[in-house]
């Protein structure tokens, strides 16, 4: 039963993610017109709809290929039991709190996981975007962080203007991921809850792992000791951050897209890169393991 717990499950919209052991693949590339990078509510209920359906009762973490698919971390999250909460930890380079009017994106699903029942908070961890600045204040969803249920852990962003709006309670800043690591650290040593973790790999260094978006600063000894830090076990897990390249055929998901100016793929490069992705996946997935349930 151990197996079937922790036995990886691959959303194959991309075809971004490489061969772990004991995966299960679910063939979803018919999705990825309607899904990547963002997505009606309704969309998102069907989409829904079909993971209760194809998912196994037991399974361990789950891939969804690039950081374009961040959102489906909360169709993932909605669907586990409510009977006991559950904080949710999330390493990403981005808040993914940000304003989106069309539904929900990679970008802007946080604040709809902040608001479930079975959620008690949500951490983001590793953001050293400017999304967090004084100069994107006015995007971030403000309700989840004046509520006391997101808190942002960010490495060298000038956040002032929180202190200003009365939040300073929801921002962690620190100078070095080793500060940040080590405070949320101590943090968890009172924690008694369970966990959700969600790895977008752009809060890695690209020397890590290159994504297709900005990238943070951790390096792996820092998601260990963070994931290690989670003492009272996981509920349930998500990496994204493949590297893959799709050209919408929507005029305005490429345009969407194009104004979140995304780093360009080295076709050159990419055989190295994914395997330096794969590497990483199993050093995560081994990290997650032992933390599981």
């Amino acid at each position: 039963m151990s197996e079937l717990a922790n036995r990886p499950v691959v959303l194959d919209i991309d075809h971004s993610v490489g061969p772990l052991p004991g995966r299960l693949v679910l063939p979803l590339a018919y999705w990825q017109e309607s899904i990547r990078f963002g997505c009606s509510l309704a969309t998102m209920r069907r989409f829904r709809t079909m993971l209760d359906e194809l998912l196994p009762a037991r399974y361990g973490t789950v891939f969804t290929g690039s950081g374009d698919f961040h959102h489906l971390s909360w169709p993932l999250i909605a669907r586990l039991s409510a009977s006991q909460p559950f904080q949710v930890v999330v390493f990403d380079n981005h808040p993914d709190n940000m304003r989106f009017p069309f539904g929900v994106h990679c970008g802007s699903w946080v604040r709809k996981v902040a608001a479930l029942p079975q959620v008690s908070h949500v951490h983001v961890l590793g953001i050293t975007s400017s999304d967090i600045g004084g100069g994107h204040a006015w995007e971030n969803y403000l309700t989840p962080l004046r509520r006391g249920k997101l808190s942002y852990w960010s490495i060298g962003v000038d956040t002032g203007w929180s202190r200003r709006l009365g939040l300073a309670h929801a921002f962690h800043g620190y100078d070095t991921p080793e500060a940040m690591v080590d405070a949320f650290v101590e943090m968890q040593r009172t924690q008694r809850a369970p966990s959700y973790l969600s790895i977008d790999k752009d809060a890695f260094a690209a020397e890590v792992a290159h994504t297709n978006w900005d990238q943070g600063q951790l390096r792996v000894p820092h998601a260990l000791a963070l994931i290690d830090s989670l003492r009272s076990g996981l509920v349930g897990s998500d990496i994204n951050g493949e590297v893959s390249y799709y050209h919408y055929r929507s005029w305005w998901k490429r345009r969407l897209s194009a104004m979140d100016e995304q780093p360009a793929i080295d076709p050159a490069g990419l055989a190295d890169w994914q395997a330096q992705q794969h590497a990483l996946n199993l050093q995560l997935l081994a990290a997650i393991a032992a933390r599981s349930g």
